[in-house]
């Protein structure tokens, strides 16, 4: 991936920090779920990504409560209206303004009654991530499907995420199933183009 750079004043560019997003992320999310919170709270799937520190990262989250529209509610087999958690999330380098991506995940409320830890914002970044917080209600992630996109950004996303003209954004859709076959977590990603990079590695099986 060729390097990104931030502009910083008279023409001057410094290195931005790439982030490379591989799929086996999901099964490494899944082994530290269980661990202890310590161990759990030593890195996370961001650290993993651009290869920083906890120390390197500003992390923001903020959670609402909204009504499900039609499409989430179909995705998540509920009916329309149904209380979700919004969470929204903005984590970047210390040293840079603008985030790696633009985060929203939704959860059913209802599926989270067993832990009120998860509907309080205060309580991020919670070790471990939403694995570990599913983990809490009795849940477990069977699968995690991921479809991609890329479209021109729109002022707002160009503007936050500090695009250069002509860059596009990649957008993720991460839809977190249980064991049960229900969607338990659906999450939209943004990513800038110009310094995001996605690989997918399929094991199969030997002969």
């Amino acid at each position: 991936m060729p390097k990104p750079y931030e502009v910083i004043g008279d023409g001057f560019r410094r290195p931005r920090t790439p982030a490379v997003r591989d799929n086996s992320r999901h099964q490494w999310e899944k082994n530290r779920a269980r661990r202890p919170k310590p161990e759990r709270a030593e890195s996370g799937a961001t650290e993993r990504d651009t290869g920083l520190g906890t120390g390197d990262l500003v992390f923001s989250a903020k959670y609402r409560e909204t009504g499900a529209p039609g499409e989430l509610a179909e995705l998540f087999g509920v009916p329309e209206g149904t209380a979700l958690v919004e969470r929204t999330y903005r984590t970047r380098c210390a040293t840079e303004s603008a985030p790696f991506g633009l985060v929203t995940s939704y959860l059913v409320r209802d599926m989270l009654a067993g832990n009120p830890d998860l509907l309080d914002d205060g309580k991020e970044p919670w070790p471990g991530g939403t694995q570990s917080q599913l983990f809490t209600v009795g849940i477990e992630v069977d699968r995690v499907e991921e479809r991609v996109t890329a479209r021109p950004p729109t002022p707002e996303e160009a503007r936050v995420l500090e695009l250069p003209p002509g860059a596009s954004v990649l957008v993720l859709r991460k839809t977190s199933y249980d064991t049960q076959d229900r969607a338990v977590d659906i999450t939209d990603i943004t990513l800038p183009g110009d310094r995001t990079e996605l690989v997918f590695t399929t094991s199969l099986e030997r002969w």
